[in-house]
C-alpha cells in the first residue's frame, strides 16, 4: 500500500475515523497512530515488521542506559552498540550482497568462489529512513541535544509514524517527539492546508512525474539506441523533473497527512532546480539527509575546521556515503563521487567575486541546472556500457522525434510550476480557500475521481527503492 493506491484511498479515511474517536485521550490517541504505522508498513512485507520493533526496542533502551551513565567512555560504548545495530541490520540487507560481488572478482584470482554467501533477502521498504532516524535520536542524546523520551509509546510512533516511514523526511526526534506531549495541532485551516499539500503532492506524482515516465523516460533510458540526440536530451530534461517530482511529491503527501493529523514535518525541498551553486543545491534537495550528513558525518569527521585539503575529503567522503545510502550499487557512488568532486570545486572557488546582476544569477543558475542534470545520468543508468551508450547517442543519433507531444507539455508544465514563487502559491492557497464550501468540496470529489483513475497503473515512488 503507498499513497497513491486505491488501499489508501480507504485505509486513510478509516484511520482518521478512528483517530478522531480517540482524540481526546493521550494513550488512544498514540495508540491508533502505532497500530495505522504497523498496518501500513505491513501491507508491504508483515515479516519485516519485526526490523521495526527491533530498531525501536534497541535505541530506547540505548537511550534509557545512556540516561543512567554520566562516564563518557560507557556512554561512547553504548552508543557505539546503537550505531552498530542500526548499521549492522542496514548492512545486512542493503549493503551485504553488494559487498560480495565487489570481493568477487579479487577471490577469483585466488581459486575463491563467494557467490554462494549472497543472501536472498528483501530490501526492507524505508529502512535508510527510518534506520537514519533512530540514529540520530541516539547521536544527539550523547551529544547532550537530546531530551531522552521514558515513554515507550511515544517513542515507538516517532519510529514508526506512517506518513514519513517509507520515504522520509528523515525526522529528528527533537523535531516530532515534543509533539507528542502536547496535544496535536488540529484545527479546520491546518486541515485544509494538510489537504493542498496532499493533493499537490499527488498531482507532482500522478500528472506530473508519472506521465514524465510513461510517455519517454522509462522506453528511452531503456533503449537510447533507438532514440535520436534530441530524443534523448529531452528525456534527460525529462527525468530530472520526474525524480523532483515524485520525490517531492511524497514529502508534499507525508506533510500534509501528517499535518491533518495535527502534527508537523519538516519541509523537504525547496525548489533545488533554481540553485546558484551545486552547494546551495544540497541546501534544497532532500533537506533532512543533506543536514543528517552534515551534521552527524561531515562535522564528526572536522568539517570546515581542518586544513583545506582535509575538508575537502570530508566533502568527498561525505558526499560518497551519501551517494551510496541511495543504493548498493556503484552507480550511485559515482552519482555522490561526481556531487564531492563539484562541492569541492565550489569551494575553491569561495571567495572570487560573482556578477551581482540578475542576468549573472540566471548563468549561475543555468550552469548549476545543467551540472545537476548531467548527474543524473549517472544516478539513473546503472552500468557503463549504457551510460556510455546514451552519451554516444547524445551526439551522434541525429534528429527528429518519436516522442508523443504530450510529453511535451507535462514537461513544460513542469517547468512552470517549479518556476512559480512560493508566494504565489500562498495568493492561490488564500484564494482556493475563501471559496465556498461546497465549490471546495466539489474540486476535492473532481480530484479524487481523477487520483482513482490514475492510481489504477500508477507505478510506486522512485524513494521507495532506497
Amino acid at each position: 500500500m503507498t499513497f497513491n493506491s486505491a488501499e489508501f484511498l480507504f485505509f486513510f479515511p478509516l484511520v482518521l475515523l478512528v483517530y478522531v474517536f480517540a482524540f481526546r485521550r493521550e494513550r488512544w490517541r498514540e495508540t491508533v497512530l502505532l497500530v495505522a504505522s504497523y498496518l501500513f508498513y505491513m501491507s508491504w512485507n508483515w515479516r519485516y515488521a519485526g526490523l521495526l520493533v527491533l530498531s525501536t526496542v534497541v535505541d530506547y533502551s540505548v537511550g534509557r542506559l545512556m540516561a543512567k551513565e554520566s562516564r563518557r567512555r560507557v556512554r561512547r560504548n553504548i552508543l557505539i552498540a546503537s550505531l552498530c545495530s542500526n548499521l549492522g541490520m542496514l548492512c545486512l540487507f542493503k549493503y551485504y550482497n553488494f559487498f560480495v560481488e565487489l570481493a568477487g572478482p579479487a577471490t577469483t584470482l585466488f581459486g575463491v568462489d563467494v557467490s554462494f554467501l549472497k543472501h536472498e533477502l528483501l530490501l526492507p521498504v524505508g529502512i535508510s529512513f527510518y534506520t537514519f532516524q533512530t540514529m540520530s535520536y541516539t547521536i544527539d542524546l550523547y551529544r547532550g541535544e537530546n531530551v531522552l523520551e521514558k515513554d515507550f509509546l511515544k517513542f515507538s510512533v516517532f519510529v514508526a509514524f506512517f506518513p514519513q516511514l517509507m520515504a522520509g523526511p528523515i525526522v529528528r526526534a527533537k523535531e516530532f517527539l515534543p509533539q507528542l506531549h502536547r496535544v496535536p495541532l488540529v484545527s479546520q485551516e491546518r486541515v485544509q492546508d494538510g489537504l493542498l499539500l496532499v493533493f499537490r503532492g499527488l498531482f507532482k506524482k500522478l500528472a506530473i512525474a508519472d506521465l514524465l515516465g510513461i510517455l519517454a523516460v522509462d522506453k528511452v533510458f531503456a533503449n537510447p539506441a533507438a532514440f535520436s540526440s534530441w530524443d534523448l536530451l529531452i528525456t534527460l530534461y525529462g527525468y530530472t523533473f520526474q525524480i523532483y517530482n515524485d520525490f517531492s511529491g511524497y514529502s508534499d503527501i507525508a506533510r500534509g497527512l501528517a499535518r491533518i493529523l495535527g502534527f508537523e514535518l519538516p519541509v523537504n525541498f525547496n525548489r533545488p532546480y533554481l540553485s546558484q551553486s551545486v552547494r546551495e543545491f544540497w541546501t534544497r534537495w532532500h533537506i533532512t539527509l543533506s543536514t543528517w550528513l552534515r551534521d552527524y558525518l561531515y562535522i564528526s569527521l572536522g568539517g570546515n575546521r581542518a586544513a583545506p585539503w582535509r575538508v575537502r575529503v570530508n566533502l568527498m567522503i561525505t558526499m560518497l556515503l551519501g551517494g551510496l545510502w541511495h543504493g548498493a550499487a556503484l552507480h550511485f557512488v559515482a552519482w555522490g563521487a561526481y556531487h564531492g568532486f563539484l562541492l569541492m570545486i565550489g569551494r575553491s572557488r569561495e571567495g572570487v567575486a560573482e556578477d551581482s546582476t540578475r542576468w549573472g544569477t540566471i548563468r549561475r543558475q543555468l550552469v548549476c541546472f545543467h551540472l545537476i542534470v548531467l548527474g543524473w545520468l549517472l544516478f539513473r543508468i546503472q552500468d557503463l556500457p549504457h551510460l556510455i551508450q546514451y552519451g554516444e547517442g547524445l551526439v551522434s543519433n541525429g534528429v527528429g522525434t518519436q516522442i508523443h507531444g504530450l510529453f511535451y507539455g507535462v514537461l513544460a508544465m513542469a517547468v512552470v510550476l517549479h518556476l512559480t514563487p512560493i508566494e504565489q502559491w500562498e495568493r492561490v492557497k488564500t484564494h482556493f480557500l475563501g471559496l465556498p464550501v461546497p465549490v471546495q468540496a466539489g474540486a476535492y470529489a473532481l480530484l479524487l475521481v481523477l487520483y482513482c483513475g490514475f492510481t489504477l497503473e500508477s507505478p510506486a515512488f522512485i524513494y521507495f527503492q532506497f
